[in-house]
């Protein structure tokens, strides 16, 4: 279960750090395609700060012990925080880029949870799987 337990903390991590990215470029988009990257950044934090809550809840239910402040999420994150700099192209690759990794990351925790026999654990993560590629077709869409 140490395993499982890791896995979603790393994915609480995950989420905290990804909140607070799409909060920066939510913010900081500009150009012609801001009031478009503006309202899905929105949505985004919106479905990510759910998840985050989610995540960090099932942990407990479950026996372990979610991290819950900031150097703790970013010593065991997979992301990278924003650097300031990005441009609106560089916001939705770096978007994209992070639902990819968050997805791989995703489908190794829903090997931990089905092995654990944890199917309640095993259907948040095949939920936001669907989610999250969904996001990531669109997103690709979005910079071809």
């Amino acid at each position: 279960m140490e395993k499982l337990y890791q896995a979603l903390n790393k994915q609480v991590a995950n989420l905290s750090v990804f909140f607070t990215k799409l909060h920066h470029f939510h913010w900081y988009v500009t150009g012609p395609n801001f009031y478009a990257l503006h309202a899905k950044f929105e949505e985004f934090y919106d479905e990510v700060n759910e998840l985050y809550d989610a995540f960090a809840e099932r942990l407990l239910m479950i026996g372990g012990n979610p991290v819950s402040n900031l150097k703790g999420y970013l010593a065991i994150t997979s992301l990278k925080e924003a650097s300031g700099l990005e441009k609106p192209a560089d916001m939705v690759q770096h978007i994209l880029d992070d639902f990819k990794l968050l997805v791989t990351e995703f489908k190794e925790a829903l090997v931990l949870s089905q092995a654990e026999n944890d199917e309640a654990t095993a259907d948040m993560l095949i939920t936001s799987i669907a989610s999250f590629e969904k996001h990531i077709w669109m997103l690709t869409f979005t910079l071809k």
